[in-house]
Order: C-alpha cells, then structure tokens, then sequence
C-alpha cells in the first residue's frame, strides 16, 4: 500500500517537527537569527479552542491553555494531515480557521506575549478523514495478540492469537523500516505509544501489528507494530460510583477487589445474551479441540504449553488479543470487529452484581489502573471457558477512536 497510507496519526508529530525545522530553515524562513536580535517565543502546537478576529486560545497537548494575540499581518496557512514538507502548503484565511482545527503557531521576535507571526493549520474535517483511513487499515490489514517469544536480533516475534478457526501462532516479521512503538504506562489512547527499540517487547505483552499476511496466514510482514503490558481482569462488580468514574471489581482470579477508574477514552460494550453464548461455546470448543492436541488450555484451566510465566491459566488470567485481521476464515469472521460493531455503554449502564471482562493499563507508580476496554454481559463466557480462553477475545486497542483519540498535528 502507498507509503502516505501507512503514515499513522502519531507519526503526524513527527511530521510536526519536520514541517517546524523546515519553517524555521528553509527557504520561506525568517531571516538569519542574530545572537543580539530580541528573543522570540516558542512555538505552541495544539487545538483551538476559541477563535476571534484578534485573539485565539490554543489547548496544547498536555492539556495547558495558551491566548495568543493575532495580528492584522498574520500568515495562516493549511497543510493536509500527512504532509511531511511545506510543499502543499495553501494559504487561507484567518476566517477559515475553527474551533477543533490543530495549528502550530511561530511567535513573533521581541514580544513579551505570545503573538502569531505564522500560523500552520490542518483543518479538523480532513483530520477525520484519516482516522476513518486508520481505523479501516487497522481492521483490515492487523493482527494482534499475546507475544509468545522474541528474536529481537531477527526481529521474529511470535504471538498467540484466537481466530475464528481457533487458536493459531503467527510470526510477525520486524524489518529495518518498521515502525515501532510502545503503549505509553497508564494510557489508554493508543496515539500515546512512543518509539521504542524491539528489545522492549517482553514475552507475555500485548502486541498488534499492520502489515501484510503470508498465503498460509502463519507469518505476517509487519509495516508497524504497537506493544504494550496490560492487566486482564474478570469478575463480578461490586460497586459503581458514575459521580467519581470508578467501578469496583471482584476478581475471579486473585480474590481481590480492583478498584478501576473509567476515562472518556475507555470502551465500555454489552454483549447481547446470545452473542456471548456464541461465544462461550466457540471458546469452549477451541479449549476441547486444543487440549486433545496437547496445545491450549482446556476444560480444566491448565496452562498451555508454552505459556509465559503469568499468563494463561486461573493465576494469571492472560491471553491475547483475539484481532486476527484479514477475511473471515470457515465463514466465522473476526471476533474483536463483532465487538467493535456493538453499540457503545456508559458507566450507569453497569450495576451491582453483572459480570465484566476488562483490559486495563496500569497505573504508573503502583496508581490506579484505568479501564481500556470493558464488555459485560459475560455471564456464559466466564461460566463455560477457562479465563486465559476469554480473556482472548478482548483487546487492549481502541480502534473505533481510530489509530488516535486526539486529532492530527501539523
């Protein structure tokens, strides 16, 4: 597929720093800075949250709010999402900027305040267009899983994974230009991973690439791989609290209650009562199947094989990610995209007493961990399948937010 589709919401920072370097080097640059001239400020990059004639506000990343006066000579131009040079660079009008545009914003030299000498816009429209592209390349062309083992010298990663036709390993093949991230600790927006080398993939994380399958479906040539540790968690809640955005959960496995805090980012679904009993038995049959092969677990909750240190089993209750990608195989389809197609469900539709499957990262420092994913109406699939089993069918990736939850960055 052509390089521009492969490019991913987050490489659109990188982008971002691209286009500034070449603004602030390049032909169409201010003159040469010189030691003695008065300091200029630094650029700010982020979201408009107000606009006016002479003024907007920009929400940074972070979070933070910056006003900046807008004079009558501003320059403001737009560049479509993606772009990583000036070269499609069109200039607009200050009234064709709007509230949830993403702009980058050069200061002009000697002020005390933040005042607009050049503002670089990427209109919130043609932002969404490209998350609707990423999500649909992440469906189509994407595999995930639990990572079994690790040849981070030959850049082979295999990870278990759960099909419609069962379980299966896949190798996934790490090349020189593939692009590699990490989920970042505590976050649940996947546009939040940061770069990372290979070596930091451990046995037992999540992990989903983009690329392209092998004939037989058991290697995948990967474009971009997102790694990441995650806590499974199964069980009963035992209480909800909407006004604070948590739930409390017994967890099947530890015996514990696990306190857990929902975000506006966190996937919250119910599986109708025969959705899930479709499930459960589908799960149930992969365990029977399997176990008489010597291969996952089965009926009795032992361990598969293989299983890392934590995962898999009643202790560990870990299993992959269940987003095999690609057609649907014996006419099944992709078990994550039937989860993805059901209506979203808020806090107050979870009560005292239902049972729920969750992905959570953890918090860092020992923190609060924070719901990624959350399904109930699990009753038949906790009652009929091993945890390691169920736990497959969840995915710690919120790709109905797109490949990220924010907008674009020029």
């Amino acid at each position: 597929m052509p390089k521009e589709t492969m490019c991913s919401l987050r490489t659109l920072f990188a982008c971002a720093v691209i286009v500034l370097v070449l603004m602030l080097t390049g032909p169409g640059a201010d003159a040469q800075v010189n030691p003695l001239a008065p300091e200029k400020l630094p650029p700010a990059l982020g979201t408009i949250k107000t606009i006016s004639t002479d003024q907007l506000v920009l929400t940074t990343d972070s979070g933070s709010e910056v006003k900046v006066q807008i004079p009558a000579d501003v320059r403001v131009v737009r560049v479509p999402p993606g772009s990583k040079t000036l070269q499609d660079a069109t200039p607009i009008q200050l009234s064709d900027l709007q509230v949830g545009d993403r702009i980058l914003v050069h200061m002009k030299t000697g002020a005390s305040s933040p005042v607009a000498a050049r503002i670089i816009a990427m209109k919130k429209a043609e932002i969404a267009d490209l998350q609707a592209k990423e999500r649909e390349e992440w469906q189509r062309h994407g595999i995930g899983g639990l990572v079994k083992s690790l040849d981070a010298a030959s850049g082979a990663i295999t990870i278990g994974t759960l099909s419609a036709s069962g379980p299966k390993d896949v190798v996934i093949h790490a090349g020189k230009d593939t692009i590699l991230r990490r989920y970042a600790p505590g976050s649940v927006k996947f546009d939040e991973a940061k770069t990372a080398p290979i070596t930091e993939i451990h046995v037992g994380d999540q992990l989903r690439a983009r690329g392209s399958r092998s004939a037989d479906g058991s290697e995948f040539a990967a474009a971009e791989i997102v790694s990441g540790s995650f806590r499974n968690i199964g069980g009963t809640i035992t209480a909800v609290d909407a006004n604070a955005g948590t739930l409390t959960v017994n967890d099947i496995a530890t015996k514990k209650q696990v306190e857990l805090k929902v975000t506006p980012d966190s996937q919250m679904r119910k599986l109708p009562q025969q959705t899930a009993q479709r499930f459960a038995m589908r799960l149930k049959g992969d365990a029977a199947g399997a176990s008489g092969a010597g291969g996952a677990p089965g009926a009795s909750g032992q361990p598969a094989a293989g299983t890392p240190p934590g995962g898999g089993g009643q202790a560990g209750w870990s299993g992959g990610s269940g987003m095999g990608g690609g057609p649907p195989r014996n006419g099944g389809g992709d078990m994550q995209q039937t989860l993805s197609r059901l209506p979203a469900s808020g806090l107050s539709d979870f009560q005292k007493g239902d049972a729920v499957m969750i992905v959570a990262a953890s918090g860092q420092a020992g923190g609060q961990a924070t719901v990624i994913t959350l399904l109930g109406g699990v009753e038949p699939i906790l009652q009929s399948s091993t945890q390691s089993q169920a736990a497959s069918i969840l995915s710690p990736w919120s790709l109905n937010q797109g490949a990220a939850a924010d907008a674009g960055t020029p």
